[in-house]
């Protein structure tokens, strides 16, 4: 009967979180034997309630790649700030040649944002946000500049203490 509970336990929280096959690379290696070739893969993990991360696995075949990245994704989730549908306040962040632009929108106008972006975005469960990259087209770099920049989100609360005592 414990055997059952934990495999029960075990499915619902595989099935409580949604991933998102972002980017698979293939990689190979000249060696002495000939060449040796991998596999990187990308993958947002959410719950669409606030709580999202990323994960880059390697493997020498996608479906492994995909189960480290995914595992590495849940180990190292954050949670987003909503007000509503949408992120409390505009963000604006450069992570390596990506810069990334996050502004709240009004609900109904959906998510406006590119490929990497939305994956984050949607995972995240934001349903209304405009955004825009520029910088780089490597999907990637646009993905973890997006998630250090729903790191950088603040609850509206804490941003109004702050205004109040003159800190921003």
């Amino acid at each position: 009967m414990a055997q059952t509970d934990l495999i029960s336990s075990q499915t619902k929280t595989e099935k409580e979180f949604e991933e998102k096959v972002v980017q698979v690379n293939r990689v190979s290696k000249k060696t002495q034997g000939g060449n040796k070739i991998g596999f990187y893969v990308l993958v947002v993990v959410g719950d669409r309630k606030g709580k999202v991360g990323v994960g880059l696995g390697k493997s020498i075949n996608v479906s492994d790649a995909v189960a480290k990245a995914a595992q590495y994704a849940k180990k190292h989730l954050i949670t987003v700030p909503l007000r509503g549908t949408t992120i409390p306040h505009d963000v604006r962040i450069k992570w390596g040649a990506a810069k990334i632009i996050l502004k709240p929108a009004p609900p109904g106008s959906g998510v406006i944002a590119g490929g990497a972006v939305r994956a984050v975005v949607e995972a995240a469960g934001i349903r209304d946000i405009s955004s825009k990259v520029l910088g780089t087209n490597n999907k990637a770099t646009n993905v973890y500049a997006t998630f250090e920049a729903l790191k950088k989100l603040r609850p509206e609360k804490v941003k109004k203490e702050k205004e109040a005592n003159g800190t921003v």
